[in-house]
């Protein structure tokens, strides 16, 4: 028994597998021709039933119009089994049509069309959700971490602590005094 693994030489040649391929190829075409040809024949066959010659010259007027008649009255008929049938065509069409959809909603695979990007914020999407009578405003911000800020307020030297106590306290001449006694101390 030869290895699984290992590929089987096939036992016929490539030319003798090349020709047959073109002979069934040449059988194939003779059986479309020939079945083409039967088509032609049960057509014409159909056709002699159903519509046989006319032999127009031996008849009177009257046996014309009444020819014709007879003749409008067939077409009509056939005219209504068209319809019908197109009706029955179209109405199996859409069944099949539904049916197909069906199918692919049993499967779970349909298209899915393109979707735009659309920007909507959080109180837009709980009034979609919630609707119009709920009015619910979401803060985002606020289950952001915060950040202490123990540590900036300890650089700060303590003496800047209010501003405007400074202002009054260097003005008129009493703080210039203290400006001045400041740069004597400094110098020496």
């Amino acid at each position: 028994m030869p290895e699984q693994g290992q590929e089987r030489k096939s036992k016929i040649s490539a030319s003798r597998k090349l020709m047959l391929k073109s002979l069934m190829v040449a059988k194939a075409k003779e059986e479309l021709d020939q079945e083409v040809l039967d088509k032609e024949v049960d057509k014409q066959k159909y056709l002699m039933e159903k519509a046989p010659p006319l032999q127009t010259q031996t008849m009177s007027f009257t046996e014309l119009q009444e020819l014709c008649q007879e003749l409008h009255a067939k077409i009509d008929l056939v005219d209504e089994e068209r319809y019908d049938i197109e009706a029955k065509v179209l109405l199996n069409k859409r069944e099949i049509k539904d049916l197909n959809i069906k199918v692919l909603d049993l499967r779970g695979k349909f298209k899915r069309p393109p979707l735009r990007r659309v920007r909507v914020s959080a109180d837009a999407i709980l009034r979609s959700l919630l609707g119009s009578k709920h009015k619910v405003s979401m803060d985002l911000r606020a289950n952001l971490k915060s950040v202490k800020k123990e540590d900036t307020e300890k650089k700060r030297p303590v003496e800047d602590s209010d501003w405007r106590k400074n202002v009054e306290a260097m003005s008129g001449m009493e703080g210039r005094k203290k400006m001045f006694d400041a740069a004597k101390v400094s110098t020496q």
